[in-house]
């Protein structure tokens, strides 16, 4: 049986089931089964980008599985996010209907800006000069936002939004847009939890959506940095509760009502990171999680540290 996952409420009246399914790194060769399991399991939330380097697997997963009429295409929420180098305006709609094709759909649910800074184009996904540094290119992220909005106001895509965009950047955004972003995708764990900015998008009626809400556990470069699923309070509240320390990582955003996109490629733990909405976390120790919160961040983006649009520099 699968599990009843709850969605929230954009600001544009569509809904997002609260658990997707991340696609990011693995295996292509995996591909097609890992999502086979998530849809099985009762994922319909399945989150994405052309940067991965996977979007035909996961168009031939979700295929199949409309094929097989264990799901219908409404029945999705398809998200992919729009690469650094493809910024300028007139790309947007190219990359975008690519896409469409590799996904082997008609609409995109939700398409984001993936970053706010801009990479020189025509030369790959990852532009680099003689020096080995990544190439920049000024683009204004608001004029790449108003295209967007045309593919919106096309039928291509129903929902557009931002990831990894700062309380500054977004207030700029508002301030120029006539479609509004109905959320930032940005990394959110107990030791990230990123408060100020979760309040922040809240008063702009922008929900966040949490990736890497496991801490990214084999990620870290080396020994001295933290692995959250690893915290000995997480494995207290593990023990307390009769749950992986990955159920109570991922209860603790579900339950601020964080939309999470884990990734798995094992079938048990897909279903045990979905099975982490059967339970409550007390309120108590919801805040003995809030209290493992340290500013670290793995994602650190530093590809674009010498950027303009570089969006770390902020508090939030």
């Amino acid at each position: 049986m699968t599990i009843k996952i709850p969605n929230v409420r954009l600001n544009n009246g569509y809904e997002m089931p609260i658990m997707g399914f991340g696609t990011y790194s693995g295996k292509p060769e995996e591909f097609t089964r890992m999502i086979s399991d998530a849809i099985n399991a009762g994922y319909r939330h399945i989150d994405g980008a052309m940067f991965y380097g996977n979007e035909v697997d996961v168009g031939n997963a979700v295929r199949q599985k409309i094929e097989e009429k264990v799901v219908k295409r409404e029945d999705l929420f398809l998200v992919s996010k729009l690469w650094p180098t493809f910024m300028s305006p007139h790309l947007v709609e190219p990359t975008l209907r690519q896409t469409l094709k590799d996904l082997q759909t008609d609409y995109l649910d939700l398409y984001l800006i993936h970053w706010p800074t801009a990479f020189e184009e025509n030369m790959g996904l990852v532009p680099k000069g003689e020096d080995g540094k990544i190439l920049f290119k000024t683009v204004d992220f608001v004029d790449t936002w108003k295209s967007m909005e045309a593919c919106v106001r096309q039928g291509l895509v129903r929902s557009i939004g931002i990831s990894n965009f700062n309380s500054q950047q977004i207030s700029r955004l508002m301030s120029h847009c006539s479609i509004k972003p109905v959320t930032n995708q940005i990394e959110v764990h107990a030791y990230l939890n990123q408060k100020k900015l979760i309040e922040f998008c809240s008063q702009h009626a922008i929900i966040v959506t949490a990736y890497g809400p496991l801490g990214r556990p084999g990620f870290q470069k080396d020994d001295s940095e933290p692995v959250l699923i690893l915290d000995p309070k997480v494995k207290e509240l593990s023990a307390k509760y009769g749950r992986t320390p990955a159920q109570i990582a991922l209860r603790y955003l579900t339950m601020q009502n964080l939309p999470v996109i884990p990734k798995s490629s094992t079938k048990s733990r897909i279903e045990e990171n979905l099975a982490s909405l059967e339970f409550d976390l007390s309120k108590e120790d919801m805040a003995i999680l809030d209290g493992l919160d340290c500013g670290y961040r793995n994602n650190k983006w530093e590809w674009a540290l010498k950027h303009p649009e570089y969006p770390f520099t902020l508090p939030f």
